[in-house]
């Protein structure tokens, strides 16, 4: 049986950020999306021009009730909350896995704490960071934050292996089980490589990759959908962290090849299933 998630997160009429960026490349490993779009943009908002908007967040109630109504929640195994766009949205996303954990008591609640980047600081509402850090990751089982927000929800200096350690060690205690650092950078990262570290247990696992030349939108939204998708179905941090780290550094390769704005997931999208350089993770 395919497994099946309903994916919360922000959408774009052209390229490839949040739902945009997770639910092709999910559907390609064979997994069942359900998506619900908390906003609709024309594309994402580095671009000069782009219009949309968030949407109330009782949609997301009345489309998880809809749902409910036809009987299918007990088929979700997990919901994925990314970008909200505001508290309110994130409570109904906290409902949606309410709803979907009293159907199937088995489904698990991913969290992606949209809150800010380095260089950027938090871009988000300040009501929408207090949420994340005092609702959803306590409520989630995998999170995976930046660096900018793994130090964010924990007030510690990340940029060394001890820090990020203590760092995971206080996010863990707060309710996640498993978290992945998607760009972390240690005193040991070499200036053309780059760091994703994920911590299970005690267990830190660190996937490096070599730099790319270019910082492409949405490449943060599709490592977390492919790390939570792959350790639903493996129950190994370890796996998942290869499996997605893999496949996103092929698809962002293919789009520096490209020499394109926009990741190129459905060119490459056989590099989703079968990237052609596997990267091994390493305990640390």
């Amino acid at each position: 049986m395919a497994t099946t998630l309903i994916s919360i997160q922000s959408h774009v009429v052209y390229g490839h950020v949040g739902n945009s960026a997770a639910v092709f490349p999910l559907q390609r490993l064979g997994c069942e999306v359900w998506p619900i779009h908390t906003v609709q943009f024309s594309s994402h908002a580095g671009y000069q021009g782009w219009r949309g908007r968030a949407f109330e967040a009782a949609l997301i109630d009345e489309c998880v009730a809809g749902l409910e109504a036809i009987g299918v929640l007990s088929r979700c195994d997990g919901v994925i909350s990314g970008y909200l766009g505001k508290a309110e949205t994130g409570e109904a996303a906290l409902r949606a896995y309410a709803a979907v954990r009293a159907a199937n008591a088995r489904a698990r609640y991913f969290c992606d704490p949209v809150i800010g980047d380095e260089g950027r600081g938090v871009y988000v509402d300040p009501a929408v960071a207090a949420f994340l850090r005092e609702r959803a990751v306590p409520a989630a089982e995998v999170v995976t934050p930046n660096a900018f927000e793994l130090a964010w929800l924990t007030g510690r200096d990340v940029g060394t292996l001890a820090g990020l350690r203590e760092a995971l060690a206080l996010l863990r205690a707060r309710g996640p089980k498993v978290a992945l650092v998607t760009s972390a950078r240690l005193e040991s990262t070499p200036s053309d490589a780059l760091d994703m570290i994920a911590c299970e247990g005690d267990v830190l696992w660190r996937l490096q990759t070599p730099k790319l030349p270019i910082a492409v939108n949405g490449s943060g939204d599709l490592v977390a959908a492919l790390f939570f998708l792959h350790w639903l179905r493996t129950g190994s941090a370890a796996q998942a962290l290869a499996s997605a780290g893999s496949a996103v550094y092929a698809v962002v390769a293919a789009t520096v090849k490209a020499g394109s704005r926009e990741l190129q997931i459905v060119a490459a999208q056989d590099e989703i299933v079968n990237p052609s350089h596997r990267f091994a993770p390493e305990p640390i």
